[in-house]
């Protein structure tokens, strides 16, 4: 099994090139299920996750070409309606084939999903809107049976802001008959990119970046060509990276309307940030300030970001507090990083951790995809060696970022 071996004390500087984001790229896949053509997508990262995806198309049925990051899909043939639990066991985003097979074949038999454990992440806001929506559900086995003969608009109301949940429902009213009306949705720019490749499928949706969204439904989709906007997740963990070694990075490709609360609570650490189009400088401070965060979500902190911050915190000055709103186990990270010496304090959701004044190397195992990348932001500034382990984790959703930042002067390797 992999893993990276990273030597720490170097300042990070140079240019850098954000990929395409998972978690854009993942939906915008599976809506090739709801239209026959062959749809293209480019800027697509080369992930497990994406990996994933594709084996689980073309086991529904679909065909699959990969060229670099350009990848087309054809769902003509799609026949199979049971995504089995070999396939979708990997990864918690699997679920969104759930609508789409139920829109283009009336019916769906889906395992439950895994994916890493951060917590509970329940699919009760896909079931109860696609059962408004007319479908038939029922659980057996450790599998989602839905059925529908037709699917009616209706209204939805999401009790938290479910971003797989409205991708799923928005996946399934496209194609509905009549007006379907989603509200407390998700205001994610993944989820907006969503809309935004359904709409220019001939999807009629209305609201995309509100909290309300309305749907009209159509009796079909055509193909696309787009391109995955690029990832904010990896944009704000090199943002990170800068502030915490004291270094000079140029971020680009990203998109920084997507990343205004990371360059605002990074700002308040002390660290210097600028734009220029759609170019991220981003400056590290030689006293890095303490902060308060809490994740909530968008257009607030994203808890995709905690990780990193909170090994930023650890050698800032002072203390600070991280309360964690949207999955109950995403502290997991801790204990690993308090290998490497960092003074944190849980209690219930909540993170304190008092600043030291450096971390020490010490062989680490990372337990979910963004712990991942807080371990080895913690190795980039930790005296000695850090070794971390399990790391494929980390190939679910960053793309090479050891050679990243080995371009960025740090020294990181990763070891087979």
């Amino acid at each position: 099994m992999d893993k990276i071996v990273v030597h720490g004390g170097r300042k990070l500087t140079g240019s850098v090139r954000i990929g395409g984001a998972k978690n854009a790229a993942l939906p915008i896949l599976v809506s090739s299920l709801l239209t026959d053509g062959w749809c293209t997508y480019h800027n697509v990262p080369n992930l497990r996750d994406i990996e994933s995806i594709k084996q689980l198309l073309i086991h529904l049925g679909a065909e699959v070409e990969t060229h670099d990051h350009t990848i087309r899909i054809n769902a003509a043939g799609l026949a199979n309606h049971e995504a089995p639990y070999d396939l979708v066991r990997k990864m918690r985003a699997s679920i969104l084939v759930l609508c789409p097979l139920v829109a283009r074949l009336k019916k769906a038999r889906v395992s439950l999903p895994g994916g890493c454990a951060i917590g509970a992440r329940p699919i009760n806001f896909h079931l109860k809107g696609l059962t408004l929506l007319g479908a038939e559900i029922d659980l057996e086995h450790g599998y989602v049976n839905a059925s529908a003969e037709k699917l009616l608009g209706n209204e939805i109301y999401f009790d938290i802001p479910s971003v797989t949940g409205t991708e799923n429902l928005l996946m399934a009213a496209v194609l509905a008959e009549g007006i379907t009306i989603l509200r407390n949705a998700a205001r994610e720019p993944e989820v907006v990119a969503l809309i935004d490749v359904l709409n220019q499928m001939g999807a009629k949706i209305e609201g995309a970046g509100t909290s309300i969204l309305t749907v009209q439904g159509v009796k079909t989709l055509q193909p696309v060509s787009v391109s995955i906007i690029p990832d904010r997740i990896e944009t704000g963990t090199f943002m990170v990276a800068a502030a915490l070694t004291n270094g000079n990075i140029q971020i680009q490709g990203g998109e920084p309307e997507h990343v205004t609360g990371i360059i605002h609570k990074l700002r308040q650490t002390g660290a210097d940030v600028s734009i220029e189009g759609k170019t991220i400088y981003v400056k590290g401070s030689e006293t890095i300030q303490s902060i308060d965060i809490k994740t909530l979500p968008y257009p607030g902190f994203p808890t995709d970001m905690q990780a990193q911050f909170m090994v930023l915190m650890s050698v800032a000055g002072g203390l600070s507090i991280i309360s964690e709103t949207i999955f109950e186990n995403r502290f997991i990270h801790v204990s690993e990083l308090k290998r490497l010496g960092a003074d944190i304090t849980i209690s219930g959701n909540t993170a304190m951790i008092k600043g030291v004044p450096s971390l020490s190397g010490a062989p680490v195992m990372a337990t979910d995809l963004r712990a991942s990348a807080s371990l080895i932001l913690a190795g980039l500034i930790a005296k000695g060696t850090t070794e971390v382990n399990r790391i494929y984790h980390l190939d679910r959703g960053y793309e090479a970022i050891e050679k990243k930042f080995q371009k960025l002067g740090a020294d990181i390797e990763r070891i087979q």
